[in-house]
């Protein structure tokens, strides 16, 4: 049986957004109000309990002492400092609509310079181990499916394919499940024309904030839990290789070497690409 392997993923993101919730009431207005007077702030965004108690159990986290948190849309939005500089921290949630809905409105919110997602990912990339880091360039949705009958043909404008039958065992035959095109991102920004969508394949990462990622390759990383529980290898920070995202947790080796080999990505997780 395959082994999965699982490894951190940051992404830095900044971006031009317009508002996409309801205005809050009067009272978490002002309260809005005297929260971003102190800003800006960096967006910190955790998925699920796991990350989120690994982030708190470091106590590098010191909540605000007038206004720790704020409650929004049932998200608690913590607001503090990790080594001086000014955070707001959420939960998300897991999937891609929790990702991009939680991103809006701590953007649309709060006075932010940037965001900053961490939390596990799955390894797709053999050159990696158990507890890299990985800090990748671009992301591509890799869960965008044109799913077509034994028959059909994958689209000319798919940007990759796959066969379902090269998966056979033992080889040869057709497959019912047939053949999966792999489609683009459709967006919308304001460098392009109204109501027009531009094809997106790989999400880029913003280069300013990833430029200062590189000074963190070759940092001592904590090998050892505790004296009875190490790494089997010394765990590194990689910074610049491409990652998936899609709402598939991938726990198969097959498409794992499918996602490497087509994709040439090194992690794949459920939300990065949204943020």
């Amino acid at each position: 049986m395959a082994k999965c392997r699982f490894l951190l993923v940051l992404i830095y993101s900044v971006f031009v957004v317009s508002p996409a919730f309801a205005l809050p009431s009067k009272r978490t207005h002002r309260r809005l109000e005297q929260i971003n007077r102190k800003g800006p702030y960096i967006g910190l965004i955790t998925v699920y309990p796991p990350e989120e108690n690994a982030f708190f159990s470091t106590g590098a986290f010191k909540p605000d002492l007038h206004n720790p948190f704020i409650d929004l849309s049932g998200r608690r939005f913590r607001v503090g400092k990790v080594h001086d500089k000014r955070i707001i921290y959420v939960k998300c949630g897991v999937g891609m609509v929790n990702a991009a809905a939680t991103t809006q409105q701590m953007l649309d919110l709060f006075y932010t310079v940037g965001i900053v997602h961490f939390g596990i990912a799955g390894n797709i990339n053999n050159s990696m181990s158990i507890g890299d880091v990985t800090i990748p360039k671009q992301f591509a949705n890799t869960g965008i499916w044109d799913w077509l009958n034994p028959n059909g043909t994958v689209d000319s404008s798919d940007i990759a394919g796959m066969e379902i039958n090269n998966y056979n065992e033992p080889k040869g035959g057709d497959n019912l499940l047939g053949h999966i095109g792999y489609n683009f991102e459709q967006l919308y920004s304001d460098s392009g024309k109204p109501n027009t969508a531009q094809p997106l394949v790989w999400a880029q990462v913003n280069q300013k904030w990833l430029r200062l990622a590189t000074k963190l390759e070759g940092m001592e990383l904590q090998q050892c839990v505790n004296s009875s529980f190490c790494l089997e290898e010394k765990a590194k920070v990689v910074v610049g290789l491409r990652g998936s995202s899609a709402n598939i947790f991938v726990d198969n080796a097959a498409y794992r070497d499918f996602l490497f080999h087509t994709f040439k990505v090194s992690s794949s997780d459920m939300e990065s690409s949204a943020v």
